[in-house]
Formats: C-alpha cells, sequence, structure tokens
C-alpha cells in the first residue's frame, strides 16, 4: 500500500483505485470503497475495525439484475491501491479504475497526489490513458459531486487542489438516455456489448454515493438500466 502524504485523523471508508479485474462503468465513476484506521499524526496503521458510516443493500432490479450496494457520504470514501484481490485484503470497498499490470489507467487523485506515484508518470492514477473519460470529482472544500471528462488530472475543477479526490471511469450519462451510448462509445467502453461483471458509482441529489456492483453479468445497457 502507498502513503504520499498525510490525511484527516477520522475514520473513513476508502476507496480502492484499479486492483482487480471487472468492467468500469460510472454515472460518477467505479471504484472500491475501503476502510483504512489512521493514526493521530495522520499516516496510516493497520486495518484494526469494521468498516463505519454506511450502509449495505441487495436489491434485484426489474431486469433481473442483482446489485449489491454500499451507500456513503463522499467525505467517507477515499483511493488507494491494492496489489491483490479487494476480497483478500482488510478493506472494504469494490474495484475502480482500468489498470493493467500495476499501471493504474484511469484517474485515482487524492488531495493532489496520484494514489500510485508521482505527478505525470505513467501509471500513477495522474490521468486517463489514450482517452478523455468520465471522472467523478469529490470537492471537499464544497462538499459537491462532479462528473468531469478529462484525460488528466491538471483539467478537473475543484475549488481546493488539496482536499478533493477523484476516479476515472466511464460516464453512465444518467438524465441524459438519448445520448448515455454515445457519449459512452466516444469514451470507448470496452466490451459494452458482453455480458461481465461490472460495478459502478452513482450519487443522488442528496450528495449520497452508492457504489454498485452486479451479482450477475450483463451488457452495459443492461447494467444501467438496472441502476436506473
Amino acid at each position: 500500500m502507498n502513503s504520499t502524504h498525510p490525511r484527516s485523523s477520522r475514520q473513513r471508508i476508502w476507496i480502492a483505485a484499479a486492483v482487480i479485474g471487472g468492467l468500469i462503468l460510472l454515472f460518477a465513476v467505479i471504484f472500491m470503497l475501503l476502510l483504512h484506521r489512521l493514526q493521530s499524526d495522520g499516516s496510516r496503521s493497520t486495518v484494526s475495525h469494521p468498516a463505519a458510516n454506511y450502509e449495505y443493500m441487495t436489491t434485484k432490479a426489474s431486469n433481473g439484475i442483482e446489485l449489491d450496494i454500499l451507500k456513503s457520504r463522499p467525505s467517507n470514501v477515499t483511493l488507494e491501491r491494492i496489489d491483490q484481490n479487494v476480497t483478500l485484503s482488510d478493506y472494504y470497498g469494490i474495484n475502480g479504475g482500468f489498470f493493467f499490470e500495476g499501471d493504474l489507467l484511469s484517474i485515482a487523485m487524492v488531495d493532489g497526489f496520484p494514489v500510485a506515484g508521482a505527478e505525470e508518470e505513467y501509471g500513477s492514477g495522474y490521468e486517463n490513458v489514450k482517452y478523455p473519460r468520465g471522472t467523478l470529482a469529490w470537492d471537499g472544500a464544497k462538499d459537491e459531486l462532479s462528473v468531469q471528462i478529462v484525460a488528466k488530472a491538471s483539467e478537473l475543477k475543484v475549488t481546493d487542489p488539496n482536499r478533493f479526490w477523484a476516479q476515472g471511469g466511464i460516464s453512465m450519462s444518467i438524465g441524459h438516455d438519448d445520448i448515455w451510448r454515445q457519449q459512452a462509445d466516444q469514451e470507448n467502453a470496452p466490451f459494452p456489448d458482453d455480458k461481465r461483471l461490472r460495478s459502478a458509482m452513482v450519487y443522488d441529489s442528496k450528495g449520497m454515493i452508492y457504489l454498485v456492483v452486479s451479482g450477475m453479468e450483463g451488457t452495459l445497457s443492461d447494467f444501467r438500466d438496472a441502476i436506473l
């Protein structure tokens, strides 16, 4: 696990960026939600308690797709690199971002730092490699979420560059049913018509975030319909 800068000492649920396989999609973006305990000086220690401040739900959508859901506030979430299957780790979360052989191919930024290397370094989480893509950003100063289509972290618009997180994926364009597939194709969504397990992050008008994974395989359209 990486630690490149100190963070607050309160308990948080963490988002793991790019660790295990799975296609990504988002209205927001796809993530890994994790819990980590912090020491009083802000440095990290081992996980020693269960995840807090979230709700866990399961449901079956009208199209038959089963969904598992973690609901929380964005201030209770962050991103982390994990070099193993998340189910084998001490974290609570879902897969987030594209990756290949240890390189993060999607934006994965926390408080101005890529989660897996230096700024501008390939595979660090600083850029959405090859394509501008939907990137969910939490503006910590305003406690607001937005989806921004960007290629690099430097293009993100946030109030305080030292207080935010951002995760890249594929736009789900909730509320724009007429153009969502065109936008997903423009962002080069991989294997949209294959039946695969999928994960996503969506948020509501109250600013709550929902980390969602499918319990059965489906197309990108099937998964989006299930979330709707």
